[in-house]
């Protein structure tokens, strides 16, 4: 299964979010850039983080992004399946196929989805941020609050 962008951009948000130590507000600009993506991009998947309750955007000069709920409440299989929006990997009655009802493999992917979730279930926002990328989220945004505003390598220092 790949995920999809908005997936990946989603769960890179909340990692950013969930080691935010200082007072200035992170904003979807200063992610875009941590992360070299599109800036409008941006805006769609916090609007839906916004509305699933995960974090909180406040707008204006002094507003930004944090995370509203605690990052051990976050489990990863409900994060991913609430971004990407699968209940199924594939759809039967969608495209007629000459083995609809008599095909074990819709069952078996349907089994193999489940287990996707429960097993990504087994790890919180916390236990994915753990160090050292909790180390490198934290450097990344004192270097850009001091101004470097470009990725920060894991073996830097």
């Amino acid at each position: 299964m790949l995920l999809t962008k908005f997936t990946d951009l989603g769960l890179r948000i909340l990692l950013y979010l969930t080691h935010q130590e200082r007072d200035l507000p992170v904003t979807i600009g200063e992610i875009a850039r941590q992360f070299e993506v599109p800036h409008n991009h941006l805006i769609k998947v916090v609007n839906r983080l916004g509305k699933l309750g995960w974090i909180q955007a406040t707008r204006g000069r002094t507003g930004g992004l944090k995370l509203s709920v605690n990052p051990a409440s976050l489990m990863l299989g409900d994060v991913i399946a609430q971004l990407e929006g699968h209940t199924e990997l594939i759809n039967c009655a969608a495209q007629p196929c000459a083995l609809h009802g008599n095909c074990l493999l819709k069952s078996a992917l349907d089994d193999g989805l489940r287990a996707f979730y429960q097993q990504m279930n087994r790890y919180s926002l916390t236990d994915v941020t753990k160090n050292p990328t909790g180390e490198i989220i934290i450097r990344m945004h004192h270097q850009f609050v001091g101004g470097a505003s470009v990725p920060v390598s894991p073996l830097s220092s």
